[in-house]
């Protein structure tokens, strides 16, 4: 696959330009013929969003590099002309809010966008400033998910978030966690809070939130995103020197970023899963495990039994 990294500018900005010009709110017909995306409502609302979204956490942290810039816009143009909707960030991830907003200015803010991010500073007080200038940065009207990450401060900024809710200029209130850090303080906050989302890190090596946090989460009528799907590349790195086995293609998978995001997705509690990439190819990729046929619970004990034998 090609790196969007390795495009020169020139190619870069012919790309957006060409694919802007057929619009960025529909699925490509290359898309529409593998049918609908999947997706899931929102426990608390019903509203419906695909099982695939965006991450931002390394992969848009650019800085001023202008060509590193075109080539996130010209992911961020791929994943939404496949149907995407939810793009995360975070102020803890360097230059990814302003990359974002470079991006969406290339684009026009599709309305299709979901917006979302996080308010990460230990000061309580200091969180609606922040919380603003994250909007500055990504340039829209308002944020549709913020969550406190993980839970930094997280009563003051709950209080804020809510109060946000409550005056509508917020839509839905969440709180994150990574790599399975302080499950145990994360579980009681989601008994005791009106959340409208959680972020964990699960997938099929990493399942430790398959014991609590996810049955929980349906419980309490809270979605789930689910972040380091991948492990940072490291998970599809490790499987690419494996045989795809032949019975994927039951539910039409190719590749295994395919097979392990399909294997994420197919977990009754999870809304959305935020795979991160450069790569156009990739995020083709990944947009296509949002179609098609998904594990049903004798499939996932079968994907966990292949991959854990490799």
């Amino acid at each position: 696959m090609q790196d969007a990294r390795t495009l020169n500018r020139r190619s870069l900005m012919h790309l957006l330009a060409a694919t802007a010009a057929v619009g960025i709110l529909y699925p490509s017909p290359a898309t529409a013929q593998r049918g609908p995306l999947v997706t899931r409502p929102i426990p608390s609302s019903g509203e419906m969003l695909p099982v695939v979204g965006l991450g931002s956490w390394i992969t848009f942290n650019v800085g001023d590099d202008e060509e590193a810039r075109d080539a996130c816009a010209a992911v961020m143009q791929a994943f939404f002309q496949a149907g995407g909707r939810m793009i995360d960030s975070s102020p803890m991830y360097g230059s990814a809010q302003e990359v974002i907003g470079y991006g969406l200015g290339k684009l026009g803010t599709p309305p299709a966008l979901f917006a979302t991010d996080k308010v990460w500073i230990s000061s309580g007080a200091r969180g609606p400033e922040q919380i603003e200038e994250s909007r500055r940065l990504w340039g829209v009207p308002r944020f549709d998910l913020l969550q406190v990450h993980n839970l930094l401060s997280w009563q003051e900024h709950l209080k804020t978030l809510f109060a946000m809710k409550a005056d509508g200029r917020l839509r839905y209130v969440g709180i994150t966690t990574s790599e399975g850090r302080r499950h145990r303080e994360f579980a009681q906050i989601m008994r005791g809070q009106p959340l409208d989302f959680v972020q964990v890190t699960y997938n099929i090596l990493d399942r430790e939130v398959e014991d609590r946090i996810l049955p929980l989460a349906r419980d309490r009528g809270m979605g789930v995103i689910v972040n380091r799907p991948f492990r940072q590349g490291a998970l599809t790195r490790r499987m690419e020197r494996h045989p795809l086995p032949p019975w994927a293609a039951e539910i039409q998978c190719s590749t295994w970023a395919q097979f392990l995001l399909k294997f994420i997705v197919s977990h009754p509690a999870v809304t959305c899963a935020i795979p991160a990439t450069t790569n156009i190819n990739h995020v083709r990729e990944n947009m296509d495990a949002a179609h098609g046929p998904l594990p049903d619970e004798a499939m996932r004990r079968r994907m966990v039994a292949y991959v854990e034998d490799l």
